[in-house]
């Protein structure tokens, strides 16, 4: 049997960032296991075409909600990357931290040591951001962090329209105020998608501590009494196992991450005996805290010619197409989402509950519903959803796909919030800003008034972020619900560790790919026994006033 100090499962955000920092030094030797195979495709490389990979097997689990009963039972989609990089090979680039308070929030909640101050040196340690430098900003990291150019003028009358309505303008949605409006930052390098492959794990795959193996399904950690020492996972149509003398991480994400603790027999007892799964330890948070964004896409005509829609057909996306591969430049060198913000739905709470992701296309994410005019369209989101699902096991066949139950808008909050979220785009797509490019409403439509009406509309039409989080979620150690502590072990186990987002207490503001790769970057220092970071002492800009006004 092989032997390696450390066993990774999963090569995704967090897994590649671990590779990359446990083997710097060359002490140590880390074996990488991935179920999907290279990440070396155009339609992943090319920004642009970020919809086309999410919709192929051979890079997306293809993970189903079970039927939503708040959602028309409708079963939504939940991707999940099966690649080099992960879901980071796959995602829509959006560079978003979350803000100060997220994090505050989880060390609140039991994850001593987690605070903005504790956590941002690790998001500086990751990123190299081709913009203004600051004391927010990292400019020698792994991670390249790109503005958009924003050449389509639709995402500065935007902006602007958010100023009109009465909002502030920040200058760094990534730095000290996380409120307002503003341009996006994304994962791209010199017009490349800048993966947590492309960033941490190639480099690191140079190494000769360092192994990958790809399409590795991993079936069950090995444990002796209550350390895990290794893992089996099947190659080829072959069973193998190789064996941890230090320490097996668990890298496989949201989903994949507690369906393997469950499949190993560490989970709530009475679900692992109900499938004849022998029971290690008995963890009953394991699958449980499930959370994610939902949103819907508020879409309207453009009066004018100048959306993405004319590039749309098949001459108009080989130009695009061509240019990226001759020069790496034009509109194949970007995601599109150059502009967004991060409002809050009402008075009397501290930070943003809603974001915005502005897009001049008439579009829904997976590319599958294509508009047949020019229009464009803001993706609305609320960020801190108080429903909570889980992930359970159908089955102790590894091969079979968990049950997914998000249990989404099962609290009354969440309509109160998405309501509100409507009337307020309404309101700031109605700005002068806007009046050059605006015409109808065509996506919920100007009919779409009453609280019943816009329910049936969000009920029918809402859909995933793709920001599945928190099912393994880190906590003080006698938190009956938490699965790992503070230092990401696996509270009551030796040897095992979770880091991924499925360690997050609770979802932050914000797209998950950064928090992600930090989670990474910060668990690393732990694992290897370094001291943490110094903390920051950067200051947080909240809104004034927000006690007693929404804006």
């Amino acid at each position: 049997m092989k032997t390696f100090d450390y066993v990774i499962v999963g090569a995704g955000s967090a897994g590649s960032a671990l590779a990359s920092r446990l083997s710097e030094d060359g002490k140590h030797s880390v074996l990488v296991l991935e179920f999907g195979g290279s990440d070396r495709s155009i339609f992943i490389q090319m920004p642009a075409a970020l919809s086309i990979p999410l919709n192929m097997k051979a890079y997306n689990w293809g993970y189903w909600s079970e039927p939503e009963p708040q959602l028309n039972n409708r079963r939504i989609s939940c991707p999940r990357g099966k690649a080099l990089g992960g879901s980071s090979s796959i995602n829509g680039l959006v560079y978003v931290r979350g803000h100060a308070l997220d994090f505050d929030r989880w060390e609140a909640e039991g994850a001593q040591g987690w605070s903005y101050a504790s956590v941002l040196p690790y998001f500086r340690r990751a990123e190299s951001f081709r913009g203004a430098p600051s004391e927010y900003r990292g400019g020698d990291g792994p991670l390249v962090t790109t503005p958009g150019v924003r050449r389509n003028p639709l995402f500065d009358a935007f902006i602007e329209a958010g100023r009109q309505a009465g909002y502030p303008v920040s200058a760094d949605l990534n730095g000290a105020e996380g409120e307002g409006f503003g341009g996006f930052d994304m994962t791209v390098k010199d017009g490349v998608r800048w993966s947590a492959a492309n960033a941490y794990l190639r480099p690191a795959m140079k190494r000769p501590n360092l192994a990958v193996e790809t399409h590795a399904r991993v079936t069950k950690v090995l444990f002796e009494g209550k350390r895990a020492v290794g893992v089996a996972y099947e190659k080829g149509g072959a069973a193998q196992t190789v064996r941890a003398a230090r320490e097996v991480i668990l890298a496989g994400g949201a989903i994949n991450s507690p369906q393997l603790l469950k499949l190993s027999g560490v989970g709530p007892a009475a679900e692992l005996q109900a499938l004849g799964v022998p029971v290690v330890h008995d963890l009953k948070g394991v699958g449980e805290n499930l959370q994610d964004h939902l949103e819907y896409y508020y879409q309207v005509a453009s009066k004018q010619p100048i959306t993405l829609y004319r590039h749309t057909g098949l001459i108009g996306r080989g130009l695009v197409g061509l240019q990226w591969l001759l020069r790496g430049t034009g509109l194949g060198a970007s995601n599109q989402f150059e502009a967004g913000a991060f409002i809050r739905s009402r008075a009397g709470i501290a930070h943003p509950d809603i974001q915005y992701h502005f897009l001049p296309l008439a579009v829904s994410y997976d590319g599958n519903t294509l508009a047949t005019e020019h229009g464009f369209q803001v993706h609305v989101g609320s960020l801190r959803s108080r429903s909570r699902g889980h992930v359970r096991l159908a089955s102790p066949d590894p091969r079979a796909a968990p049950k997914i139950v998000f249990n989404y808008m099962s609290d009354p909050h969440d309509w109160t919030e998405m309501r509100a979220s409507l009337r307020l785009t309404r309101e700031i797509f109605a700005q002068a800003a806007l009046a050059p490019y605006a015409g109808r409403e065509i996506q919920p439509g100007a009919a779409c008034q009453s609280d019943a009406e816009i329910d049936g509309f969000l009920r029918e039409k809402l859909e995933s972020a793709y920001h599945p989080c928190g099912a393994c979620k880190m906590g003080a150690a006698d938190d009956p619900m938490a699965v790992v502590d503070p230092q990401t072990r696996v509270i009551g186990l030796e040897g095992l560790r979770v880091v991924d987002s499925s360690i997050m207490p609770s979802i932050t503001s914000g797209n998950l790919n950064a928090p992600t790769i930090m989670i990474g970057e910060k668990a690393a220092d732990m694992i290897l026994g370094r001291d943490p970071l110094p903390a920051s002492n950067a200051p947080v800009v909240l809104a004034d006033g927000w006690r007693e006004r929404q804006r």
